[in-house]
């Protein structure tokens, strides 16, 4: 699943769309700026008509566009936000999500406050895990009192056999040696395969536990600190917590040798490796396999799909070399660190300080979000229904739906109108294109949560109880029909996802708000915003990896040769471009970790813009605030980005995310764009101007 994760996208009605084309006649003022290659330019500038949705002190008029459009639209912005304490980074998306939290918070409170909800019911459901997770109280009262039992399960393994039987065991929680979970066959999109992959990390990217250079060992001190406390709380003495967590480390380090790195997982072709459930026990005896299929309710399956099998091949040895004591030390820390969040503030304090060094932030969030948050995870379709009644309309679902297929006819003119393609691809590109389901808002069928007992007695065992219903869930959809009506996210969600296998692209309502879609703003403002997130997510259907999937969701090269490698060389040609962007001294961001999004990014602007310039307000061109309509449709797409972050969580965030930075974001689509340096008066030679040589286009 491709998602949009802005750090980690609305809607027009026909009627909306031509409300700006009645806009009063502005008078015109020409304001002469100079770039930084000391050619002048003419932007326009007026004093007619006041428009919405794009925020005008949010500018920094001291900056020429053609020489920075990121900071132009954003800069004053960027001096007058400085970063909450609580957070790693502040931009649009974090005021949108704070201002769905707030919502939701009164959602939360209200369900939490209710004790009359009929047992059994999402509402008693919602109110107890969230009044539960708030209980800070009752979770000090309790200490480890629910969490022992299954320490003495870990700490009762007394052979290999033993720790065999409790990998396979389904209901018991943490990290194991890999990941085993059912989804459907990327070859086969209408079937449910088993599939394993590598696992097994804390940190969040393998490079963290190799890498020599100063921040990757500043990283793993705090993680050994963070180790060495935690296993201190459960009771071990100085000495034997260090001796545990060096043995964790090593544990860990091993895996971290044998697994892909970021790049290498985006390749879908290699990570398909379908074994026969016989060839599994054969190469890896040591995981018994077949025993954790029994475990799983599986053992029909034939098949397994392997994602790296190099991996497998290292934790089979592991499980027979290492020593038992050590890998129950592994199994008894990430039981306890993946349920920080429900254990005494002893321990959620050790997790912040790691956190501190990974990201930067100053001070842990408030707990009604850290429960929030929980409750989403947990329970997100359940209170998603309340939210939506209360924030999200079926008008508003029915005008995003018209947008987006105002961008699908576009996305098709372009397809048709491409020259490097074949006409063969193309017919394949628009089968593609026009089978898309689109999934706007909220289910149209919600998950059923009747299997999940929740209850106000303990917030950790909440957790326990929603992991086991959670992969159990899972588990069950193994030789049953592919479930299409399934969504991987919440309706709060400030985000949006393309899933290859359904062929679908998402729009949670959390993302169907302003800045990104606003009712009362002008065509540009909204195509700008929400126009290019409808068009990065279809994109993401046309991506280095996207193509490799056809029209049904299944893993199938539908292009011709000479089509493929026209295309790869146009992406390389992007590829290199964000390898030179550079947010950090001595940082760069990763052109083939973020080849995907990029693509996306640029795909969609494109599409968003073509679809546009069919609009009354394109072809009236009148000014708004001093701008023209393609001015306004770059000035939206460049403040949806804007973004202050932690220099430590963007060192993070390139490293593991296939996002690039924000400013990127903005700029990197637009130094390609023709259009755009018409509309801004831009010449050859400002860095807003790539040479024609080194000039990126696709669709």
């Amino acid at each position: 699943m491709t998602k949009l994760n802005f750090v980690r996208r609305a809607a027009l009605s026909a009627a909306v769309l031509g409300l700006a084309a009645g806009a009063a006649q502005a008078q015109d003022q020409k304001i002469k700026t100079k770039s930084s290659a000391g050619k002048t330019k003419t932007v326009v500038s007026t004093t007619g008509q006041s428009g919405v949705g794009i925020t005008l002190s949010n500018l920094d008029r001291t900056v020429a566009p053609c020489d920075d459009f990121y900071r132009f639209a954003n800069g004053n912005w960027m001096k007058n936000n400085p970063i909450p304490a609580s957070e790693t980074g502040w931009g649009g998306f974090n005021v949108l999500r704070n201002r769905n939290r707030d919502v939701v918070h009164g959602i939360l409170e209200k369900v939490a406050a209710d004790r009359t909800a009929k047992p059994g019911s999402n509402a008693q459901k919602v109110g107890d895990f969230y009044a539960a997770a708030m209980d800070s109280m009752a979770v000090e009262r309790a200490g480890l009192k629910y969490l022992q039992p299954r320490l003495d399960k870990i700490n009762a393994i007394q052979d290999v056999a033993g720790l065999q039987r409790y990998l396979a065991d389904p209901k018991n929680y943490g990290k194991g040696w890999y990941g085993l979970g059912v989804g459907q066959d990327p070859k086969n999109s209408t079937q449910y395969a088993v599939q394993v992959r590598q696992g097994g990390l804390t940190l969040s990217d393998r490079d963290y536990y190799l890498k020599d250079d100063a921040r990757s060992k500043t990283i793993r001190a705090a993680y050994r600190t963070y180790q060495i406390n935690t296993f201190k709380l459960l009771g071990d003495d100085q000495a034997t917590a260090e001796r545990n967590a060096d043995a964790v480390t090593r544990l860990e380090t091993r895996m971290a040798k044998a697994s892909r790195d970021r790049v290498a997982l985006r390749d879908r072709d290699k990570n398909y490796n379908k074994m026969t459930v016989a060839q599994v026990a054969a190469d890896y005896p040591n995981l018994d396999i077949p025993l954790r299929l029994k475990e799983s309710g599986l053992s029909s399956a034939k098949d397994i799909i392997v994602g790296q099998p190099e991996f497998l091949k290292e934790a089979n040895a592991m499980i027979k070399d290492e020593p038992l004591a050590d890998q129950k030390q592994y199994l008894r820390f990430h039981l306890v660190e993946g349920v920080t969040s429900a254990l005494p503030q002893a321990y959620v304090d050790e997790s912040f300080r790691l956190s501190k060094v990974l990201t930067g932030a100053k001070v842990p969030q408030a707990r009604w979000k850290r429960a929030f948050a929980a409750t989403d995870n947990a329970l997100g379709e359940a209170f998603g229904q309340i939210y939506v009644d209360q924030d999200f309309s079926p008008a508003a679902k029915a005008k995003a739906k018209l947008m987006v297929e105002n961008m699908r006819q576009a996305y098709a003119e372009r397809i048709q109108a491409t020259e490097w393609m074949s006409a063969a691809t193309k017919a394949e590109a628009l089968k593609k294109l026009n089978a898309f389901v689109v999934k706007i808002g909220y289910p149209d069928k919600w998950k059923d949560y009747s299997k999940l007992s929740i209850s106000r007695e303990s917030a950790l065992n909440n957790l326990f109880a929603v992991s086991e219903f959670n992969t159990m869930d899972n588990l069950s959809k193994f030789g049953q029909p592919v479930d299409r009506t399934v969504w991987g996210m919440t309706p709060p969600t400030v985000n949006a996802y393309y899933n290859a296998s359904l062929n679908e692209i998402v729009f949670p309502a959390g993302i169907l708000q302003s800045p990104f879609y606003d009712p009362k703003a002008d065509d540009a403002v909204n195509y700008g915003g929400i126009g290019a997130v409808i068009g990065h997510e279809m994109t993401h259907g046309f991506d280095d990896q996207g193509r490799k999937v056809d029209s049904e969701g299944n893993l199938r090269d539908w292009w011709t040769k000479e089509d493929g490698e026209k295309f790869m060389a146009k992406a390389d040609v992007v590829g290199k471009q964000y390898d030179a962007f550079m947010p950090l001294d001595s940082v760069h961001v990763n052109g083939k970790l973020t080849m995907g999004e990029n693509l996306a990014d640029l795909g969609g602007l494109t599409i968003a813009y073509a679809a546009f310039m069919k609009t009354p307000q394109a072809k009236a061109g009148k000014i708004i605030d001093g701008f023209t309509p393609e001015q306004r449709f770059f000035l939206s797409w460049a403040q949806i980005w804007r973004i202050n972050q932690r220099p430590e969580t963007t060192r993070q965030l390139v490293q593991t995310d296939p996002h690039s930075p924000g400013q990127f974001r903005t700029i990197g689509p637009l130094q390609n764009f023709p259009e755009f340096h018409k509309a801004f008066g831009c010449k050859d030679g400002d860095k807003m101007v790539r040479p024609v040589s080194n000039r990126a286009k696709i669709w």
